[in-house]
């Protein structure tokens, strides 16, 4: 069995930070959203992946990800130029699946659980397509599916008016060569795109072998910034195990669960977990609250965070009032005068320099 993870898309509910950069590679918890899907594939014993990238972001996806070495899995890069539709995607990577079966996993969502039980349950059932659904309570919001009681997918509806079910497709599928087929027979939908759900149904329509894995965990869509906190949030508090590799000084103060990266050192501060720090970031006279990621070579000095992402090598200094639900982007410069009592929320883009004055 191979896989493929989509990792291309323009990322415009990420803007401005997906301007510069690939939406799968934004951190959650200090670890691009991309490799937590490799190792799920990877921990189900697949090594054979393809990533499909775009031509705006694939270079930097390739740069960071590498051949797979560090994951144990080859990886085979694959162009898509245009976001033409998951089906499409299958399209294009056909060269590299050949007539295998395979998973294919949207590179920028977070799945609880193990991939193992889904790729049991497709290769003992003998399918030739098994989707991951999840509950959800906006069903209209989704591609939504029908299922009987055996657990066999009787239709899927597209963002429904009614919806069969509140049962949404979660972007991760198991398919057997018999999809190939499925999109030769279908045509771009209305907005110009092959559909993977119209491949699904043309499969149904055939009379192939198509069931429903029910998600018991968490499914996370990491595609806006509210989205993306909460699942650094929901990692934060799932995974993370207190490790400290930096340098502490004793007027500081570490409380619950935190993580401090190699040559890190934390001056005068107050470390409230869960958190996690990443290597060489020189943290002064600040208190880091609950929920927050500070990613490789961040500054912060005269700063109260919580909540919120940091990108590698930005700097926050002198910011004298909390700094919440915030994204804040690579090598951002945020700076204040002033001391002014109130919170304050932000969505900084990469190489951003900003300065609060009165």
């Amino acid at each position: 069995m191979k896989a493929i993870i989509l990792s291309g898309g323009k990322g415009t509910r990420l803007r401005p930070l997906t301007y510069t950069g690939a939406k799968q590679l934004v951190p959650v918890a200090n670890k691009p959203i991309l490799w937590y899907g490799l190792e799920a594939i990877v921990a189900a014993g697949i090594s054979e992946i393809g990533i499909i990238i775009s031509p705006e972001t694939g270079a930097e996806v390739k740069a960071k990800t590498g051949d797979g070495s560090q994951f144990g899995a080859q990886i085979t890069y694959i162009q898509q130029d245009q976001p033409a539709g998951l089906a499409h995607a299958v399209k294009i990577a056909q060269p590299f699946l050949q007539d295998a079966p395979f998973v294919m996993y949207l590179g920028d969502n977070l799945v609880q659980g193990s991939l193992s039980p889904l790729v049991d349950q497709f290769k003992s059932n003998t399918l030739d397509a098994l989707t991951l659904l999840c509950e959800v309570e906006n069903p209209t919001a989704f591609g939504v599916a029908e299922v009987d009681e055996t657990g066999r997918i009787l239709r899927l509806v597209e963002k429904p008016k009614v919806p069969p079910s509140n049962l949404a497709l979660v972007g991760v599928y198991l398919f057997s060569n018999a999809i190939h087929e499925a999109i030769a027979q279908i045509q771009p939908s209305p907005r110009g795109e092959l559909e993977i759900t119209d491949a699904i149904q043309k499969l149904i329509d055939l009379e192939r072998k198509v069931e429903a894995y029910k998600l018991q965990g968490w499914w996370l869509d990491t595609g806006k910034k509210d989205d993306l906190l909460e699942a650094n949030r929901i990692i934060l508090d799932t995974c993370l195990q207190s490790r400290n590799e930096g340098d502490v000084d004793a007027s500081s103060q570490i409380i619950g669960r935190v993580e401090v990266g190699q040559g890190s050192k934390i001056i005068n501060s107050t470390i409230r977990g869960p958190v996690t720090i990443g290597d060489n970031c020189h943290i002064e006279n600040c208190f880091v609250g609950p929920y927050s990621s500070i990613s490789h070579e961040v500054k912060l000095i005269d700063a109260d965070i919580e909540h919120s992402v940091i990108l590698k090598q930005a700097q926050v200094i002198n910011i004298h009032h909390r700094i919440v639900d915030s994204v804040i982007g690579q090598r951002a410069f945020l700076k204040e005068a002033p001391r002014r009592p109130k919170a304050l929320r932000f969505m900084i883009g990469d190489d951003c320099q900003i300065e609060l004055s009165s």
